[in-house]
């Protein structure tokens, strides 16, 4: 009976907001023992034992009074952690957020409709373009479906970044300004930003109370285009956004000082939906090679995209295209549902506009023409230069393993994802010869505005079974036992952490309060075992699984010696982005890369040979 009144109601996108439960504090002796068993691949038994002491000296001593104002805290607050995490881990940074934190992906679209083909950019962008207003629309309406984990309601909140969303950059501390309102809240900005060949233009999505269509976004688009490519180049302001922080924020105050107009048409980039941006290039891609379209998407040309708006679309001159997104507002989730959505109605139509060709007269894109001096153009040139210096030294692969994906794996009643983690463990110990630490995103979206928490991907138990399978005298049987163990482990630790039971962010929380109430830091966070198993952000591996969905994503190493390791795992194949630093003698994205798809056959295989 409830079952049939809740699906003839209709749910609200955010209506279960206020009844999302709060973000637990997890008991301390948990926590502490659960670290301690993380940090054990990486310390032989003296340093290990030293490290026991330090964590039983902290919970019997500081730790049991930093959790005790923890727990005050999380009364007075339905996420304790929300603030914090948001300045810890994004807004306080001073290095270039653009390069080192924001996330992307390729549009999958060349697998079906859009096949790569120069001088379909304008054209398949207005329908691409057409699909995101659209669900930009139903989210006003609050008509996107809710999420849902099993019967668990998942936090919505971050839906509300992915439009009129954009980073502002502080001296010491960036801010985020939101724009989105739906409908029942009141107006909410409707223009959109374009970035072509240095310049800047702007144009309603909404004219007289409906939605430009797919043949009046074509107009504008071709409009910009052919100015942008018969008159000089623009200055490039957009490059700016790529800055170290504090620099950023001292030349945007230096341009507002210039001229107040300059403000006015910073604020309308920040107000905006999001930034469509028209790239020259024609990066290669293939079905089983997204890597040229990946590296361009993340990190191309500077002054076609605005680092810190919370979506930039970029489409380049042979028609692929990528989504490219400061990650501080939210995490990949969100925006995956959103782009799966309006890649679900492009296939349904077949990669084309089906409705009416008629043109209304609307208004032609304004150009936000910046007033700029000789310092700023020196600054712009010099940001450029910095900024292909760095990602110069970026290496990027993107590809598609094809032998099988999740159906495979379902079969042999494993979980897809520990199925990857696992052989990445595996990958990384072959090429490096040791136990590699890694942060794995978990969600934690069934709390009001939970975002992440880490699973600890390098066990105990992943360790002892990479050990077996790189030991020839070790038998099936036995390599089989522990790899059955390690999957139970990393099971249950994912499990935990989507329950608010992980640890990572209980311990940073504790460190936090120490600092606020001006103490030192505690002898747990100085110790060796806490940096070497990963804390403070010195995980070798960052990874991600980006769903089941056909988007992949990516973001780079959190530390010069690591990897970026991003998958999507789908029914007959997994596609994987693996990023790490050429300067870095140690590490070799190709190599890690290729070593996991023979560690996914080795895993099969082992499946196969012991149930024979």
């Amino acid at each position: 009976m409830d079952k049939q009144v809740l699906e003839s109601s209709e749910e609200r996108t955010f209506q279960y907001q206020a009844s999302l439960p709060s973000l637990p504090v997890p008991p301390l002796d948990e926590s502490l023992s659960k670290y301690l068993d993380a940090v054990k691949p990486f310390l032989n038994k003296e340093e290990y034992q030293r490290t026991e002491s330090i964590v039983k000296k902290f919970k019997n001593g500081i730790g049991k009074e930093l959790h005790q104002k923890l727990l005050e805290r999380a009364k007075m607050r339905r996420n304790w952690l929300e603030d914090w995490w948001l300045n810890v881990a994004y807004l306080d940074l001073r290095i270039s957020t653009q390069i080192h934190c924001n996330m992307g992906g390729p549009g999958p679209f060349i697998e079906h409709c859009w096949p790569p083909k120069e001088g379909t950019q304008i054209e398949r962008a207005c329908v691409n373009i057409w699909h995101t207003l659209k669900y930009w629309d139903l989210l006003r309406a609050e008509k996107v479906a809710i999420e849902r984990s099993g019967d668990a309601v998942l936090d919505m909140n971050q839906f509300r970044m992915l439009f009129c969303t954009c980073r502002i950059p502080g001296v010491t501390r960036d801010s985020i300004g939101s724009y989105f309102k739906t409908e029942t809240e009141g107006e909410c900005p409707s223009h959109l930003i374009v970035l072509c060949r240095g310049r800047v233009f702007a144009f309603d999505a909404i004219h007289e109370g409906s939605m430009v269509t797919p043949p009046e976004i074509f107009r504008q688009l071709t409009y910009i285009q052919k100015r942008c490519h018969s008159e000089p180049d623009g200055p490039g302001l957009a490059a700016l956004t790529s800055n170290e922080r504090t620099k950023w924020a001292e030349l945007r105050e230096y341009l507002i000082d210039l001229d107040p107009k300059n403000l006015t048409f910073l604020e309308k980039i920040q107000r905006s939906l999001f930034v469509i941006c028209l790239d020259d290039s024609s990066p290669h891609a293939t079905p089983e090679d997204y890597t040229e379209v990946t590296r361009l998407g993340l990190t191309g040309d500077p002054t076609v995209r605005w680092g810190d708006k919370s979506y930039n679309s970029i489409f380049f001159s042979n028609g692929t295209c990528s989504a490219f997104c400061d990650h501080s507002p939210f995490d990949a989730m969100a925006l995956i549902t959103m782009l799966s959505y309006a890649e679900q109605k492009i296939i349904e139509n077949e990669g084309k506009w089906k409705g009416s060709d008629k043109v209304r007269d609307i208004p032609w894109p304004e150009e936000l023409v910046f007033t700029v001096d000789q310092k700023l153009i020196n600054e712009i040139g010099r940001t450029k230069e910095l900024y292909y210096k760095k990602v110069s030294d970026l290496q990027l692969v993107n590809y598609a393993f094809t032998a099988f994906g999740k159906a495979m794996i379902r079969k042999k009643k494993l979980h897809p994802d520990t199925f990857v983690q696992l052989a990445l463990q595996l990958a990384y110990y072959k090429c490096h010869g040791r136990p590699g630490c890694c942060y794995e995103t978990a969600m934690t979206r069934r709390f009001y505005h939970g975002r992440t928490e880490t699973i600890r991907s390098c066990t105990v138990e992943a360790v002892e079974w990479c050990k077996s399978m790189l030991d020839p005298s070790d038998s099936t049987y036995h390599r089989l036992e522990l790899m059955h163990k390690a999957f139970a482990k990393h099971n249950k630790m994912r499990k935990e952490c989507e329950n608010g039971k992980g640890f990572d962010r209980h311990l940073l929380g504790l460190l936090l309060v120490a600092q606020e109430q001006g103490l030192p830091v505690p002898e747990l966070y100085m110790d060796n075992a806490f940096t070497a198993s990963g804390g403070g952000g010195n995980f070798i591996l960052s990874t991600s699984l980006t769903g089941y969905t056909r988007f992949s994503g990516s973001a780079l190493p959190m530390v010069h010696h690591g990897y970026g390791f991003f998958y999507g795992i789908r029914d007959d194949r997994i596609v994987t982005t693996c990023s790490s630093w050429k300067s870095c003698p140690e590490t070799d994205a190709e190599v890690l890369c290729r070593t996991v798809f023979q560690c996914f056959q080795d895993m099969l295989q082992l499946t196969v040979t012991a149930q024979l």
